[in-house]
């Protein structure tokens, strides 16, 4: 093949060839063009407007999580009973402290006095006093207790409850009734009943000593009681049986029989003193057998 036949393009290819080179060439001017311009210093730049709005912003102090508007705390007279949220909050309380308030009142609870109101969380000692004066608790939360006023207490059972003496006053002991013995500080239904019930089997009291002789007897009560007029009952010691004779307290059986015995033997009784030679008999038995012993 022949090198013009090599250098002969078709039509269409010196077409693409032309659009080849006027692409370069446009490409290489705009190299050129843009690559000759000196770019600006970042410190030159001219301020953007997002760039503005920053710096104003930062001028700016933090803004709160939330805007609280402030309020004018006000002084009036309220009743926690019945107060609503309004007026508690215009008392300077907070939000949470009124429904608390409100939560008190709907499970039941009522102020009765100031101090009561002391007890709602977080108030301080400054806020309180700060309230004191104006805490109002109407009559209608008051217990109704205070309706009573000064009327006289229900009377007391002092049939079961007997109201006791004084220190200085004195009960006859042989007159008295079991009503009358409980009056004494220190004895109560059983020791009442005991005194009586030994009394009658004495004959009567003739000494307040006597009432060591019931089992356990409190001996303090001993001061409260006296003997007036000691009239006891006397035992005719020559005509009791022995059955009769040993139902005394200061008469045993054996004592009971050797009565009988000596007043078979030796006759009558004419002084008890005719028993100290009796084995049964000491001293001390005859002189308390004697107030209730006749002849």
């Amino acid at each position: 093949m022949r090198w013009s036949e090599l250098t002969v393009l078709h039509k269409s290819d010196r077409d693409v060839l032309l659009v080849l080179l006027t692409a370069g060439a446009l490409i290489v001017g705009l190299v050129f063009f843009v690559g000759g311009r000196e770019l600006p210093d970042a410190t030159t730049l001219p301020e953007t407007k997002t760039d503005s709005i920053r710096t104003a912003a930062d001028s700016v102090a933090p803004a709160p999580y939330y805007a609280v508007p402030e309020r004018s705390v006000e002084r009036f007279a309220f009743d926690p009973n019945t107060a609503d949220s309004t007026q508690l909050l215009r008392l300077g309380l907070q939000p949470w402290q009124v429904r608390n308030i409100y939560k008190y009142r709907a499970a039941g609870g009522i102020y009765r006095r100031k101090e009561d109101f002391a007890k709602l969380y977080g108030l301080t000692v400054k806020q309180y006093r700060e309230l004191e004066p104006y805490i109002t608790i109407s009559s209608d939360y008051l217990p109704a207790s205070t309706l009573v006023g000064d009327e006289p207490l229900p009377r007391r059972d002092t049939v079961r409850f007997p109201v006791k003496i004084e220190a200085d006053e004195h009960v006859v002991l042989n007159m008295a009734d079991t009503a009358e013995l409980r009056r004494v500080p220190g004895i109560g239904v059983y020791y009442a009943k005991e005194i009586a019930h030994y009394g009658r089997l004495l004959g009567g009291y003739v000494s307040v000593n006597q009432l060591d002789e019931i089992d356990n007897f409190p001996s303090e009560a001993k001061k409260y009681f006296v003997i007036e007029n000691a009239q006891p009952h006397r035992l005719n010691i020559n005509r009791l049986t022995l059955n009769e004779l040993k139902r005394h307290p200061y008469i045993n059986y054996y004592q009971a029989k050797a009565i009988v015995d000596h007043r078979r033997n030796f006759g009558p009784i004419n002084d008890l003193d005719e028993l100290k030679l009796l084995d049964d008999f000491t001293p001390e038995a005859i002189e308390r057998m004697r107030p209730y012993i006749e002849y």
